[in-house]
């Protein structure tokens, strides 16, 4: 290709993008010619699931865009091949007014007033100037109101499209993003709406935490350096075997009791890690589409899944296995953080295995910040809620980020995302993350007595001068005392 070839190239992508009809047309448009979403998605060069986004509301961008607006447009005609109606006589151009035709208006999500731009399937004003959510007071309760995709109160935002892949394309701007204080407002809201019943307002708010959570990621990501693929092809062991069995990825999660305990009756203190999912954001995640790739090597800057023989480990009366419990021997699939504890524990420093063997991998380039700003900002919240002795905030951001974790595979509560590497990642780190606690507590002289799930650490000793206590994510507090073995 030539420079001018590319010039032309570059300039026909830059035109304006090709109009699509509503996600519910787009359906019924590809059902009505008895297609499935493989077939189509064969044909655009995307996956199904990233088909099925766009019949979700997503959007397209790019390329791929202008294949779905073609495939889109012949299907309407195939179904419904009338000639256009005939055209007006060409004469004086009317004169322009401010009245357009289209929907009847209706209330707009953020201020009230009569609108007729949709956004995401919501109407809205799209131009701030015309938005007047700052004088208008709250609608009255609708006999079944529509879910509000802007739950957490924010300034208007430009449309999020998703690129070719399924990539949530973050707006360039380096404003911030003032979460804390949209979660505030989202509190203060419930309570009103609940009459100050806190445990409706409680209630009210973990229902909606998904929807609020995704709504807060958006806003986190504005001016983020990587974009969000939200809809990758995912390969066959990420997905469940059968419709309530699971997939092929074995989370290391840890379920561990100390066979034997040293001579004589001993007080063992149960503690309760704080915040365990939310620390576990904090993670190396992959960014695109997993690719796959075999060998005995381990790039850092990738992360993602690996078919791995584990080591042997020799120290279960003491210190839990780091892939958990799992009886049957050879090859299985672990993901990143697991795969990095035991390539740390098998370092020189530690000494405590010999490496994996690691047979294949589906991974893609990776960062540790991807979820960096959407944790700070419900970490924030959190210690807030906690230091104002604030448990409606509480119990909210608890559910967002636990359930944000928790419905990112096949899920029918988030649609936004669908990312099951990442939510076995992020259990995965978590699971990790206990275990260097428990390796901690080990190594300052501590007796641990048992390690279970993500958050509960059983150990004998002063415990005080390993771990802080408190509410805090960094600190642990106390779940539980009893005693075992006699004098």
């Amino acid at each position: 290709m030539s420079d001018f070839d590319a010039i032309d190239a570059l300039l026909a992508a830059s035109g304006p993008e090709a109009e699509l009809p509503p996600a519910e047309e787009r359906r019924a448009l590809r059902d009505a010619l008895n297609l499935s979403q493989a077939q189509v998605a064969r044909a655009i060069g995307v996956s199904p699931t990233t088909v099925g986004g766009w019949e979700s509301g997503r959007e397209p961008t790019g390329a791929v865009r202008e294949k779905y607006a073609y495939f889109l447009e012949s299907a309407r005609t195939r179904l419904d091949p009338q000639p256009p109606a005939e055209a007006e006589p060409v004469g004086e151009p009317e004169p322009e007014t401010d009245e357009q035709p289209g929907p009847e208006p209706k209330p707009c999500v953020l201020c009230g007033q009569p609108a007729t731009d949709q956004l995401e399937g919501f109407t809205q004003h799209l131009d701030p100037a015309e938005c007047g959510q700052a004088d208008a007071a709250p609608l009255p309760p609708t006999p079944a109101p529509a879910p509000n995709p802007h739950i957490i109160p924010t300034p208007v935002p430009a449309p999020v499209k998703l690129a070719p892949t399924g990539r949530r394309a973050a707006p360039a701007t380096n404003e911030a993003p003032g979460t804390p204080d949209a979660i505030t407002r989202a509190v203060k809201d419930a309570l009103a709406a609940n009459e100050g019943d806190v445990d409706a307002a409680t209630a009210a708010l973990v229902k909606r935490a998904i929807p609020d959570a995704m709504a807060l990621l958006d806003e986190t990501r504005k001016g983020g350096r990587y974009d969000i693929v939200a809809h990758p092809w995912i390969p066959d062991i990420l997905r469940k075997q059968t419709s309530r069995g699971p997939d092929q990825i074995w989370e290391a999660r840890p379920k561990w009791t100390r066979p034997e305990l040293p001579q004589g009756a001993h007080e063992v203190t149960a503690l309760d890690i704080n915040g365990a999912y939310l620390s576990a954001l904090k993670t190396h995640l992959p960014i695109g589409q997993l690719e796959h790739s075999t060998g005995f090597g381990h790039d850092r800057r990738r992360a993602g899944v690996h078919l791995v023989t584990p080591p042997a480990w020799e120290h279960e009366d003491v210190l839990p296995n780091p892939i958990g419990n799992r009886d049957e021997p050879g090859p299985l699939w672990i993901t990143e953080p697991t795969l990095r504890l035991l390539l740390r524990l098998s370092s020189p420093k530690y000494g405590l295995c010999d490496p994996p063997t690691i047979h294949e991998s589906y991974t893609s380039g990776a960062t540790e910040g991807l979820l960096e700003k959407f944790r700070i900002a419900l970490k924030e919240a959190r210690d807030r809620a906690i230091g104002e002795d604030d448990e409606v905030t509480l119990e909210y951001v608890k559910a967002m980020y636990s359930k944000f974790v928790a419905t990112m595979g096949e899920s029918n509560y988030n649609r936004e995302l669908y990312r099951p590497d990442w939510m076995h990642l992020i259990r995965s780190q978590a699971f990790s993350n206990l275990w260097m606690k428990a390796y901690k507590a080990y190594d300052e002289g501590l007796t641990v007595v048992r390690a279970m799930g993500t958050d509960e650490l059983h150990v004998i000793g002063d415990w005080r001068n390993v771990f802080p206590e408190g509410r805090s994510v960094a600190e642990v507090k106390v779940k539980d005392r009893y005693t075992v073995g006699q004098d």
